[in-house]
């Protein structure tokens, strides 16, 4: 901080006690130093260093332990006790001077020494306090410079005025002279403040005084950084001990992340003007450049200094999952509170907190909810910052649009909420700028330096765009293949990767699921022995978790690959299976995953080498990002040195492939008009819905804020925008979602287009859900899940999924004939599935859409009843990942169906039913479980563990030593458990501080109440 302009310093302060030797100063008496004489004056420039970092703070104190014995002051130095002491000296050795001599005010001759002896030990004057501001407290924090002027007020307004003149112990000498008792000793000012501080010190209190003095310095570096947040001026950049931020966020960097530096491009991007004045940015920057620690520290920033709530919008679960995980911790030290919004998790509108500020950790399609219902109720102003992760997202497909939504809505209906977007470098970075009004930082760093290379036949090509044809010759690939393994392996794949493993990781990207599975077999195919003698252990523990999590059943795939170091990782597999084999393959155990390109979109893992099997992804070519996405896993920070991609290309590609790896990269484009503008009819309708706009005027105006008016020329080809707009409200109106007033001026939303933003149902769907819905009403079966189910099976994974007839009519006889009654009032006659099993053709007509829906809801049906996934993907021949898929689509669908039959009156019946079905789909798992699975990162083979290990509720699991925990449960390591045991109590902290506020809520005197009538009312 420019400590000179802002006048403020920070102190830091430890509660252990020192001894007084070590410190003493030029403020310390002289009879206390044993030198000689006190100065008279400290030098302005002096200055006592700061030595607490170096010594470690006491975990605690007794209470009755004389802290002030041996050094007085709570402060770094002995300042203040010490000028008591001297003033106080100064003012006995001045009361026996001479008569005639002047007394130490300067303002009147002594009349009577005796008489003015005779009362200094029972008179504290005022001029020892008169002493103490000759030097400056320049070195004290400002809660305690704000302390001294309150004492230098109180002692003004004590003084009698005579014409203006400083008041003097001899003011009122008659009341002096009076004949009363006189105490024999006083004890000094010294002694008394220690006394009344050693009291106050004893008074019971339910919190240790190490923790008291760590939050007042976290509370005053808090204060001094909010005025300097203030006061600070555009030039200036350094704002406080750690970017405006308490230094204990700086340790706890350490601490949690073992961070403790940031790179030259963080430093500098968190200095931006831009930045220090709280206006939108947009930072680029190559994969694993370190673009999350910038805009975590920023929502920290905002979160403590300026008390407002954050949402940081992530494009997968698993990725808010995680980061809510790694900032529970955070919160937990720093006083707020971390809340997830992901699949059916979520409060619409969030817990309004008084107390405490929020950071919300929310999917895309969640984070739209989440603005929606801040707008709704009014406290949009209370979100204070919008950090968006993958901003370039913006332009892809139906998710892009929902981004576009809720950032035009923050713009449009908030003026103080900042929005930082991070994202890859993209060609038309200056749309995205004028759409959200940001500046733009751009950085080609990259912690570990990366080489690109291309393979054709046997030679490797480095990827050197100043060559004419982009590829320069690097080296042939020695590698002796017998004719087999040619056969067997004609791109060299083995060849490549084993260069690298197992000393260095090693990522194989492959075109399909199935292409994963067989290259990991293939490649243990030809490895030596060694491989299997490689941590052997801790693979066999690896193996064993993988058993666990499929409840004793394993992938015999990742039975024949795990004892050699290597596994496949694609959406195939649970998202259990999924972590284990990813916190593997951080840990080293795994030196090669194959896998899909989900991989380089979600969590983060890198690797010395990675390899792309094909340019293609199933049957399409590579775009540039993609291949940027992936080739920027390569390269671990602070393991390697350098990190190299390498493309395996086949001749009829190598054109195509000089376009993708040297060509510029692509332009990100609004996605509102896609599907003959599905995202501009929603945007219209919850426009109208929130009252935002009331007219085509106003939509107009809306429309003017986003990125699909700043690229209009390039979308709007057939039809200007304002006629697309005309187009969609009369549409909205043809669907019954708007209607338009008796002055034919003002759009209105209709109950079901209330209802249909709310739930945030896919207006395709919306009618069909409302008859759906009041359909199932006639004749809602209760007996079974299957109705409530059926319900609540999603449209859009009705495609996914072709119904395996023999497979469909087995499951179907199983069926009760109330359950077969259930099928058949949906339109699913058992007739109609028993032609199709035995091959017949069936004449009568029948909705497949309704067929295969049918088809999902006994998919979902058999998991409630059995809960086991293994069995279920077995039975009807499906990968566990596609059901896991249909489970957590299933659950969140069902959320927002929740939501949808809220606001529409009729449906009131399915509200209570729909709550708890969606608690059961969320988790699928026995009843007991769930209290524990509610923790993020807790998952059903480690919820079992830790409910017959006796943590049995939330509360337990809050409470729990992780030292405690990691000896309770096999193979949970320290960190795994600090972090369990941390969402656990930020979880357990957001229900206790939601239900207080409920209470607070209930209690408040209303601010309407009416007051008693007045009597000249009554008279």
């Amino acid at each position: 901080m420019n400590a000179g302009r802002l006048g403020l310093k920070v102190k830091r302060v430890s509660s252990r006690k020192r001894s007084r030797d070590s410190l003493k100063t030029h403020l310390t008496p002289a009879r206390k130093r044993g030198g000689g004489p006190c100065p008279q004056q400290c030098p302005p420039a002096c200055r006592l260093s700061s030595i607490m970092a170096d010594e470690q703070a006491a975990e605690f104190c007794s209470d009755s332990e004389d802290l002030f014995g041996d050094y007085d002051s709570i402060l770094e130095d002995s300042s203040l006790l010490a000028k008591l002491d001297d003033a106080e000296q100064k003012e006995r050795q001045r009361d026996v001077q001479p008569s005639g001599h002047t007394d130490f005010t300067g303002l009147r001759p002594t009349k009577d020494v005796k008489q003015h002896k005779s009362c200094t030990d029972d008179v504290l004057t005022d001029s020892i306090l008169d002493d103490l501001a000759d030097e400056p407290f320049d070195d004290l924090p400002a809660s305690l410079l704000q302390f001294q002027e309150q004492v230098k007020e109180s002692v003004k307004r004590s003084r009698p005025q005579d014409g203006g003149k400083t008041s003097t112990p001899f003011k009122n000498s008659d009341r002096i002279t009076e004949d009363k008792p006189r105490r024999k000793s006083r004890r000094s000012v010294a002694d008394q403040l220690k006394k009344t501080m050693l009291c106050n010190a004893a008074a019971p209190s339910s919190v240790s005084r190490t923790v008291g003095l760590k939050e007042a310095v976290v509370s005053e570096e808090i204060s001094v950084a909010m005025q300097a947040m203030e006061t600070v001026s555009a030039e200036t950049t350094d704002l406080g001990p750690f970017f405006g931020l308490p230094t204990k966020v700086k340790d706890l960097m350490f601490k949690l992340r073992g961070i403790k530096t940031l790179y030259d491009w963080q430093t500098t991007c968190l200095n931006l003007d831009c930045v220090q004045q709280r206006t939108n940015l947009i930072y680029s920057l190559p994969t694993s450049g370190g673009k999350t620690l910038v805009a975590e520290i920023l929502i920290l920033r905002e979160l403590l200094c300026r008390k407002k709530d954050c949402l940081f919008i992530l494009p997968y679960i698993s990725l808010v999952q995680e980061k809510v995980r790694g900032l529970a911790s955070f919160g937990l030290e720093l006083d707020f509170m971390v809340e997830e919004y992901a699949g059916s998790k979520g409060k619409f509108p969030p817990t309004k907190r008084r107390n405490k500020t929020s950071l919300y950790v929310a999917t895309i399609e969640k984070a739209h909810s989440l603005v929606n219902s801040l707008i709704e109720s009014s406290r949009i102003g209370n979100l204070g910052l919008v950090v968006v992760d993958e901003l370039h997202m913006l332009g892809d497909g139906s998710r892009g649009a929902i981004i576009e939504m809720t950032l035009a809505k923050v713009l449009y209906m908030s003026k103080s909420t900042q929005i930082i977007g991070m994202s890859a470098t993209l060609g038309n970075i200056n749309d995205l700028q004028t759409f959200l009004r940001a500046e733009n930082y751009t950085n080609d760093f990259r912690p570990v330096q990366l080489k690109e290379y291309v393979k054709l036949n046997d030679t490797i090509y480095e990827v050197d765009p100043k060559e004419e044809n982009c590829f320069r010759f690097s080296r042939p690939l020695n590698f002796k293949y017998s004719s087999a393994m040619q056969k067997m392996d004609p791109d060299h794949i083995i060849a490549l990767v084993t260069e690298v493993i197992p000393a260095h990781s090693c990522l194989v990207f492959c075109p399909t699921k199935k292409n994963c599975e067989n290259v990991a077999g293939m490649i243990c195919t030809y490895l030596r022995e060694e491989f299997l003698q490689r941590r052997q252990e801790e693979k066999s523990l690896l193996l064993r978790e993988l058993r666990d999590s499929g409840n004793g059943s394993l992938c015999p795939v990742l039975r024949r690959t795990v004892p050699y170091g290597l596994a496949y990782h694609h959406s195939g597999l649970t998202s259990e299976e999924r972590k284990l084999v990813e916190e593997a393959y951080s840990n080293g155990v795994l030196c090669l995953l194959t896998c899909t390109s989900t991989l380089a979109a979600g969590i983060n893992l890198p690797a010395r080498r990675v390899i792309l099997r094909s340019p293609y992804l199933a049957a399409d070519f590579l775009k540039r990002s993609q291949y940027k996405q992936m080739v920027g896993r390569a390269g671990r920070a602070g393991i390697d040195t350098v990190g190299e991609s390498i493309l395996i290309l086949q001749e009829k590609d190598r054109n195509m492939a000089q376009t993708l790896v040297c060509a510029p990269m692509e332009n990100c484009f609004s996605k509102l008009m896609l599907d003959d503008g599905k995202g501009l009819l929603s945007l219209i309708l919850s426009l109208i819905g929130l009252n935002i706009t009331s007219s085509c005027e106003q939509v107009r105006e809306f429309l003017c804020g986003t990125l699909l008016f700043v690229q209009q020329e390039q979308l709007c080809v057939r039809r200007s925008l304002w006629e697309e707009v005309q187009t969609c409200v009369d549409l909205l109106k043809e669907k019954n979602l708007i209607s338009v007033s008796a002055d034919a001026q003002t759009l209105q939303v209709t109950r079901l287009g209330k209802a249909t933003y709310k739930g945030s149902v896919d207006l395709t769907y919306s009618d069909i859900l409302y008859k759906d819905l009041s359909k199932g009403l006639e004749g809602l079966l209760l007996n079974s899940y299957l109705h409530l189910v059926y319900l609540v099976t999603p449209y859009d994974m009705i495609s996914q999924c072709k119904p395996d007839w023999m497979t469909y009519f087995r499951q179907f006889t199983r069926l009760s004939a109330s359950e077969q009654k259930i099928s058949a009032a949906v339109g699913v006659p058992e007739s109609f599935v028993a032609r199709k099993a035995a091959g017949q053709t069936v004449k009568k007509t029948v909705n497949m859409e309704v067929v295969s829906r049918m088809y999902l809801a006994l998919v979902l049906l058999s998991l409630l009843k059995e809960t086991n996934l293994w069995s279920v993907s077995e039975r009807f021949q499906l990968s566990r990942g596609f059901i896991q898929t249909l489970l957590s689509s299933s659950s969140a669908f069902c959320s927002c169906v929740l939501h949808f039959t809220e606001e529409l009156e009729e449906l009131w019946p399915f509200r209570a039913l729909l709550m708890e079905l969606t608690r059961r789909l969320s988790y699928c798992v026995r009843a007991e479980l769930i209290p524990l699975m509610e923790v993020v990162g807790v998952m059903e083979s480690r919820a079992k563990q830790l409910y017959n290990a006796g943590y049995k509720t939330l509360t337990h699991l809050a409470n729990a030593d992780p030292a405690v925990l990691c000896r309770s449960i096999e193979n949970l390591s320290k960190k795994q458990a600090n972090q369990i045991v941390a969402s656990a109590k930020m979880l357990l902290n957001e229900k206790a501080s939601a239900l207080q506020e409920e209470v607070d809520d209930l209690l408040m005197l209303p601010a309407d109440l009416p007051q008693a009538p007045n009597s000249q009312h009554l008279s």
